[in-house]
């Protein structure tokens, strides 16, 4: 195996790869990345055997082959290298050489065939939407997803298609984050599949681009084509909850806000809010919400924000985190939060967009 390339050729694949490589491996061999050298193009692959990247990239050939290299040390070879530089890579028996300049590096090999490939993902549907679309979904609902949680079915993200839409869905049991978007090709079949947490970061790290892209849906796996790289996660195998019955249906007392100020406002009385529970306490009379928050160290804040609402004076806790999580994806001017009673969980939304909404379970103070 043996080609050439700018340092920046070879270093935007591998940067996109490196996310799912850990640094402490219970196998070897996933620590290295596979590279595999053919058809004047690189193909560089990551895995950690739930999460598989692979990106490619044209260059110069002089021998084809393929072998496994330590990921995290190429990386950090070719981010040291001077921009512009080339680098040549040669493979002489089970060792690589990267040469640039006068530097010269020399790392240590694994198989190939032993590297695990995911095998063919078996798509029983596939899906083209535009990236920007899929980057809303996921931005919108990935706070939500649960971490660590013994129901292992909430610690990742449900996309289900129907009705011609799809959907993005995350919860932890206390809160909730749905969003949606048309499908371009109309109804397909319904499906519900749950993305793992770690692949839903992944993938939100790659979605930076416009252009179009493909999901194919499989029994056990969802492979994501985003033109050089390819994105292959693992599915959860389990039934997420009736996430339906969760999102509140008609609220009888609806308080319309400025999202900017609501949100500062928040922030600031979170600054003295129990810093194990984040509990906050809303009271709402006529045109005002007054937000007050108190710690075991008897210290006490308390903000007043003019909103529109005409509904009868209520007073709610909730853990403040997760009204500014919500808050902080919605990119609209104005939020509506809708609630029922002091017991019952409360519904946001932005009035001016119906594809996105998020529920929080009410706290008791």
């Amino acid at each position: 195996m043996k080609f050439s390339a700018p340092r920046e050729t070879i270093l935007k694949p591998l940067q996109a790869v490196i996310g799912v490589v850990e640094r402490r491996q219970t196998m070897p061999i996933l620590a290295n990345v596979l590279l595999q050298v053919g058809d004047g193009r690189l193909r560089i692959t990551a895995t950690d055997l739930e999460v598989e990247l692979v990106a490619g990239v044209d260059l110069e050939v002089e021998q084809e082959g393929e072998i496994t290299v330590p990921g995290r040390k190429l990386l950090e070879i070719c981010r040291a290298l001077p921009e512009g530089a080339t680098v040549k890579v040669e493979l002489a028996g089970d060792r690589l050489t990267v040469r640039s300049g006068r530097s010269r590096f020399t790392l240590s090999t694994l198989p190939a065939a032993d590297f695990p490939l995911v095998e063919s993902v078996g798509a029983a549907e596939r899906i083209r939407l535009a990236q920007a679309a899929m980057r809303r979904l996921v931005e919108r609902t990935h706070f939500s997803m649960a971490q660590q949680d013994v129901r292992y079915y909430l610690n990742g993200m449900l996309l289900e298609t129907r009705d011609g839409l799809l959907r993005a869905v995350a919860t932890d049991g206390h809160r909730l984050a749905m969003c949606e978007t048309a499908l371009a090709d109309g109804s397909g079949p319904d499906r519900q599949v749950i993305v793992p947490r770690k692949g839903v970061l992944e993938l939100q790290r790659l979605l930076d681009g416009d252009s179009e892209m493909e999901v194919a849906i499989g029994r056990s796996h969802v492979q994501v084509d985003l033109g050089d790289i390819r994105f292959t996660s693992k599915l959860i195998d389990g039934r997420f909850p009736e996430y339906s019955r969760v999102i509140p249906g008609e609220t009888d007392n609806i308080v319309k806000a400025d999202r900017e100020l609501l949100r500062r406002a928040l922030q600031r009385t979170a600054i003295l809010s129990n810093e194990k529970y984040r509990g906050i306490r809303l009271t709402l009379s006529e045109g005002l919400l007054t937000i007050q928050a108190h710690n075991p160290e008897q210290e006490e804040a308390e903000e007043q924000v003019e909103v529109e609402y005409g509904g009868d004076a209520l007073e709610i806790g909730f853990n403040v985190t997760y009204l500014l999580d919500a808050l902080g994806v919605i990119d609209e001017d104005s939020v509506e939060v809708g609630l029922v009673d002091a017991n019952s969980s409360c519904l946001i939304r932005a009035p001016e967009s119906d594809d996105s909404r998020f529920v929080v379970m009410p706290m008791r103070l």
